[in-house]
């Protein structure tokens, strides 16, 4: 799925606010056992942003300032989906996807950028991205591809 950037005017936590915590959880299916977020971001604010909103929804969330402090972490091998920004400071978004792919590890992507490249963003999606936003972005999409994530993952788990 390829989204436009969104430009409201609310934020990502105030966006979930118009949609209430509890009847999101009852559209879902994980109470017992919810579905590992983890995000990915240099940039502590969208890290913190990000995972304010995801946290709201009930998942289990688990925030990282580079690839590489996800791929050492403990959360690693249990992630359900991945919101990375693409570009930071060393291994970059794109290059954790491949490091991924390359090792047989399919994971849903969902990318982020304040840099949207054409370039970025169809290797992404080539590679299997779910979504690719540009920043800023609205909460609403964000759950939107989070969804789109995760119904892809649950698609390739039951063949």
């Amino acid at each position: 799925m390829i989204l436009q950037p969104q430009f409201a005017a609310q934020s990502p936590v105030s966006a979930v606010r118009q949609r209430t915590t509890s009847s999101r959880l009852q559209e879902n299916t994980f109470l017992s056992n919810p579905p590992v977020i983890s995000i990915i971001d240099d940039d502590g604010s969208v890290r913190a942003a990000t995972g304010n909103l995801v946290r709201s929804l009930g998942y289990v969330v688990h925030t990282f300032a580079s690839a590489e402090d996800f791929l050492r972490s403990l959360h690693f091998r249990n992630t359900s989906c991945v919101i990375t920004d693409v570009r930071m400071p060393g291994m970059s978004g794109l290059d954790l996807q491949a490091h991924l792919l390359a090792k047989g590890q399919t994971l849903p992507f969902i990318f982020v950028t304040a840099f949207s490249v054409d370039s970025d963003r169809d290797r992404a999606l080539k590679a299997g991205a779910a979504c690719f936003l540009s920043k800023p972005f609205d909460g609403e999409t964000l759950i939107e591809c989070l969804e789109t994530a995760l119904a892809q993952r649950g698609r390739a788990a039951s063949k």
